[in-house]
This record gives structure tokens, sequence and C-alpha cells, in this order.
């Protein structure tokens, strides 16, 4: 990232200390990881944003190391939406605040965008389209074939599964997800952020939570909906051709479901981390959007 100065900072928020990585001054933009991952996914755009005026901040998902795993171990999705607009409150975020997310980090952006609309510009998702879309295809063969490892997190033993091997399991998605992309760069990270059991419990707790609603913590039932819901800001929703992990949305089926003056960007020769396999075109996308 050149001369580019980026320090990493601990926050409490209601009792869970979460890791974030900062640069800029300005407007805040918060950028949201998925799974598995870490804040390093953003590497490329952090510099972009910098230079555009945003004061950026990259979290750990909570549960993710070197984020601490909350106290009843589960990091369900309505949580983690309550992490993001708390975020923007501590860090002093105002109305012109945006927020990117990826994967997991996509549905957070949906939720905190629904959630609290005053605190949100605008918004990008990458990867995982909006809920009205995706819900849409999860009985459908294809999409369930490509979730297969979501009802592995299922079992019991998946956390031994996961791990087997210096998590084998992990380099595998990734070179699924994003054919011929190589990930070196990345997987270190990615599986720092699970290496303690702890971590990696909390990670699979997301999937758990979801698809079993008698794991959710019902004070972030308003949460969790609002992540199923369309964000009424303007919003970019960019996706990877051959994406191994959610396949590509026809445009024309997204976009009655995003607020006028959004775009849809399908990117070829990208899967499903888009942002790292193509960033020379996937962030001047985001910059030219969000400074629009």
């Amino acid at each position: 990232m050149g001369d580019l100065i980026i320090t990493e900072h601990r926050i409490d928020v209601d009792g869970v200390e979460l890791a974030y990585l900062q640069a800029g001054e300005g407007p805040l933009a918060l950028l949201v990881h998925g799974f598995p991952d870490s804040a390093h996914t953003w590497r490329h755009l952090v510099p972009d944003l910098v230079a555009a005026g945003y004061r950026v901040v990259a979290p750990w998902l909570r549960g993710y190391a070197p984020s601490a795993v909350p106290a009843d171990g589960n990091a369900e999705l309505g949580a983690m939406v309550h992490d993001a607009v708390a975020l923007h409150e501590a860090l002093g975020g105002d109305e012109r605040a945006v927020l990117v997310g990826h994967d997991w980090g996509a549905l957070v952006t949906y939720g905190a965008a629904s959630f609290a609309p005053e605190r949100w510009r605008r918004v990008v998702t990458l990867a995982i389209p909006p809920a009205a879309v995706m819900g849409s295809r999860l009985l459908s063969f294809r999409q369930v074939k490509m979730f297969w490892y979501q009802y592995v997190f299922q079992s019991p033993v998946a956390e031994l599964i996961v791990g087997n091997d210096d998590f084998e399991f992990i380099e595998r998605l990734w070179s699924e997800w994003s054919p011929g992309y190589e990930a070196t760069a990345d997987l270190p990270a990615a599986k720092a952020a699970l290496r303690d059991p702890a971590n990696l419990a909390a990670a699979l707790s997301t999937y758990r939570a979801t698809y079993d609603p008698t794991r959710q913590d019902p004070t972030f039932a308003a949460q969790t909906g609002a992540a199923w819901s369309a964000p009424p800001q303007p919003t970019l929703y960019a996706h990877g051709i051959d994406d191994g992990c959610a396949y590509p949305p026809d445009p024309d089926e997204v976009r009655p479901h995003l607020a006028e003056g959004s775009q849809v960007l399908l990117v070829p020769d990208a899967g499903h981390f888009l942002h790292l396999e193509r960033p020379h075109v996937v962030n001047p996308a985001i910059v030219a959007f969000l400074t629009a």
C-alpha cells in the first residue's frame, strides 16, 4: 500500500471487543468482510477510498481473530448488523458514511443500511444479491449444490472437518469459489482469523443460527429482519461471472429490488472474491459510485 499508513485498533462494542484497520480522513467508509476471510481482504480497496477522501475502517467480524468471541460464542447475522451500526456511532460517523460488504458482509450491509438508513449515504454489496433474489433460489438444485458446505457446517463435527490438515477445507473453498485465482496472499490471514477453536466455532455459528432460529438472540431480531430487506439507499451490486459460491444473477432480476440510482455490475473473468481477482475493474467502479 505504498506510503499509506494503516493502523490497527480495538474498540468495545457492548461487551465485545472488535479489532479494525483504519486509514485516511474524511467521511466514514466501513468495509465488512465475509467467510472465510478477514479485514485484509480490502487491501486493494483501502488506498483507493483513502485517495477519494474517506476515513476507511475495516473491522474483523465478531468471532474472527483478533476480534473477540462473544461470551455466548454466537456470531449470528443480527449481532453483526448491530456491530456495524454501533461502529458507525462509536467512530463518529455521520450521514455521509458509506458501507461496503462482501459475502456475509453483504448481508451485514443490507441489514445495517436498512436498520439505520439515516446513517449511510450509499452502499456497495459484493457476491450475495438482495434477499428477495437470494431467497428465490435457495430451493433450486443449482444453488443448493453450491451451498453444500453450509450443510456440512450444521454437523457437530464441522469444526474438525474445516480445521483438518491446516484448513485444507478453506483452501478448497477459495479455489472452487474463485477458479484460477492464486490466493496465497489471502489464505494466511483467513486461517489466522479462525485458528483458535473458539473463533472457528463462532464463525460457523453464523450459519447454524441462520438455519436454526432457536439459536438466534431475540435482542437482535430487528437487525436480523433488516438483513433480509433491500436497502433504501442507492446500491452498487457487483458479482463475478465465474462465482462458484453463488451463481451470478440476471441484472434485470436484481434491479427491481434496489433503490433508485442503483447499479448492477457483472464482472467477467472473476469469481466469488471479485474485489481481489479484478481490483482494477471493481475498485474504480466502487469509488465512482460512492463519490457520485
